[in-house]
């Protein structure tokens, strides 16, 4: 199977520190990578993480506060210098036209690459192809924000006993992958329900139905934790999420590998993340992220 990974660019929340970038984020699916939430100084952060411009297939911005998305303007630039071959679409929260425009052209430079816009006005499914359905749905921040998933299809996985039983081996096995029946023998009979993966980006929102749709049965959840728990009121006054309530929706969500990001400046031990989300009953497997972080999608169970 192609690699399946979630790399980390920048964590930090507002502002950066010495130790974090502003956000950003890549997920290499396949063959194709996503590019979530492009902060300043994004560019330089691929440098440094072995992430070049040809490895974006698609940018998915939730919001434009610019810990979010002034990278943007560079990073688009940078796929433009570099003439990047293949198609690229920029999904991005349709209110927010008038800044996507502005940081597209913030300066001067020579456009050779044609990158798709696909603003998101509303939940629902913004991309289908046959690895991959790509959605999105409605957070709560001061400004339209949305957090987008990932899901593969589900599919078959095929039992080598059985085709032993069968006396199916070589050409014939594709053949029964693609046609589901081979000389009486059908694809149920050799193979496996096998469930598709599944993975979540949800920055910064209160708690609200679109954080636990996108979580529900992820194996990969990546979701801002500004706050600690003890500073939940201004974690809901401003439009964001604690340790604690992270790790809750991860667990009533059933989430396989739960990633906390988005750091408040304020916050010097990322230990007490880790603590406040255990503490909450979440025993799946749990990451808080640092930047230039490499985290593989969890192995099939």
């Amino acid at each position: 199977m192609s690699a399946r990974e979630f790399v980390v660019l920048g964590t930090a929340s507002q502002v950066p520190t010495r130790h974090r970038n502003h956000n950003g984020y890549l997920l290499r699916w396949d063959g194709e990578g996503f590019l979530f939430d492009p902060g300043e100084g994004t560019q330089r952060q691929m440098l440094r993480a072995g992430v070049a411009a040809h490895d974006i297939h698609r940018i998915c911005v939730t919001h434009f506060h610019g810990d979010h998305s002034l990278g943007l303007a560079g990073v688009i630039q940078r796929i433009n210098l570099d003439r990047v071959p293949h198609p690229l679409t920029a999904h991005f929260p349709a209110s927010g036209q008038k800044f996507y425009d502005r940081l597209r052209h913030a300066t001067a430079y020579r456009e050779t690459v044609v990158i798709d816009e696909a603003p998101v006005a509303a939940d629902g499914v913004l991309a289908e192809t046959p690895g991959y359905v790509l959605s999105a749905r409605r957070l709560s921040h001061p400004v339209e924000s949305f957090g987008y998933r990932i899901t593969e299809p589900d599919g078959r996985r095929i039992l080598p006993e059985r085709l032993r039983q069968f006396g199916i081996q070589g050409p014939d096995v594709g053949r029964i992958q693609r046609e589901g029946v081979l000389r009486g023998v059908t694809l149920e009979q050799v193979s496996e329900h096998r469930r598709g993966q599944s993975f979540a980006f949800v920055m910064d929102t209160r708690l609200c139905e679109g954080v636990h749709a996108l979580a529900e049965g992820c194996d990969m959840l990546v979701i801002e934790s500004t706050f600690l728990d003890e500073d939940a009121a201004l974690a809901t006054e401003h439009g964001h999420l604690t340790a604690g309530q992270a790790a809750r929706v991860a667990r009533d969500a059933g989430v396989r590998h739960l990633v906390l990001t988005h750091f408040s400046q304020r916050y010097t031990d990322p230990a007490f993340f880790e603590q406040q989300a255990r503490a909450v009953g979440f025993d799946g497997e749990l990451t808080v992220a640092a930047d230039l972080l490499r985290v593989p999608l969890p192995k099939r169970p």
